[in-house]
């Protein structure tokens, strides 16, 4: 599967495409919003938006909020570094918000599982 990776941060969105690339994905990693919105225009066959939620300008919500009245309806996981904040996990149209922390790998990898398997 394509997956576009959204992270200002270059190491961190390295870390989270080798995660992804171990799973047998194909990443395309982009440094911030506008990036990405450029990348999907430009890349059909990505399947999956992996986004940081720091990010200056516009963070990952304000992109989710971006694509959604753009009509992109792709699921869209948000990585955060701090505690998931409340509005995030209360926002329909994310399909998961997950910490940064040690376990990233596998808690990724399940919320991708989960975004196809509904």
């Amino acid at each position: 599967m394509h997956i576009l990776v959204v992270d200002d941060d270059p190491l961190a969105g390295e870390i989270t495409s080798a995660y992804l690339e171990a799973l047998g994905h194909e990443v395309v990693i982009t440094h911030d919003a506008m990036e990405a919105v450029s990348q999907l225009d430009s890349t059909p066959d990505i399947q999956l938006i992996v986004s940081d939620m720091h990010m200056p300008l516009i963070d990952g919500l304000e992109l989710l909020e971006m694509l959604r009245e753009q009509d992109v309806t792709l699921p869209f996981i948000l990585l955060t570094g701090d505690a998931p904040p409340p509005n995030a996990l209360a926002n329909p149209d994310l399909t998961a918000c997950l910490q940064k922390d040690a376990d990233l790998d596998s808690t990724l990898a399940k919320a991708i599982e989960h975004a196809f398997t509904y």
